[in-house]
C-alpha cells in the first residue's frame, strides 16, 4: 500500500501490518486461541482492505477510517473478554494485549477523523479546513 495517503501514514503501515495480521498469526498456536486467531485476521482482512476501496472510490479523506470503526470497535470487545479468560495462556494473553494496544492507537487516529468528516469537515484528511 505504498503512497496510501499522507507520509506518516506510510511510516504506520507496516506496524499496523503486523499487529493485524502477524500477531494474530501467533495466537494460532494455542487450541485456546484459534479462533480468536481467526475472527481477528478476518476482522483484519475487512478493516484492512476496506479504507483501500474508499481510498480509490473517494481519495484519501477522513472517512477512510470508517471500516476500522465499525469493524474494530467490535473486536475490541470481544478482546477484552478474551483477556479476562482463564483458559487463555499468559503469552496468548500479551499477545492479545499488544494487538488490542495496536487497534487502539488506529481507532484513537480514526474516530476524530470519521467524527469530523461526519460532521461536515469534507477536506483530505491530514489537511487544515
Amino acid at each position: 500500500m505504498a503512497g496510501y495517503g499522507p507520509e506518516w501514514l506510510n511510516l504506520c503501515l507496516p506496524g499496523l501490518f503486523a499487529g493485524a495480521f502477524i500477531l494474530p498469526g501467533v495466537l494460532l498456536i494455542w487450541k485456546s486461541t484459534r479462533i480468536t486467531a481467526v475472527i481477528c485476521l478476518m476482522a483484519s482482512f475487512i478493516g484492512g482492505f476496506a479504507p483501500s476501496l474508499l481510498y480509490m472510490k473517494m481519495g484519501y479523506v477522513k472517512l477512510s477510517g470508517s471500516p476500522h470503526i465499525v469493524v474494530w470497535t467490535p473486536l475490541m470487545i470481544f478482546l477484552v473478554y478474551k483477556i479476562r479468560s482463564p483458559e487463555v495462556p499468559t503469552l496468548a494473553r500479551l499477545v492479545i494485549c499488544v494487538d488490542s494496544a495496536v487497534i487502539v492507537v488506529s481507532l484513537m487516529l480514526d474516530y476524530p477523523g470519521v467524527i469530523n468528516y461526519l460532521a461536515g469537515g469534507y477536506a483530505a484528511a491530514g489537511t487544515a479546513q
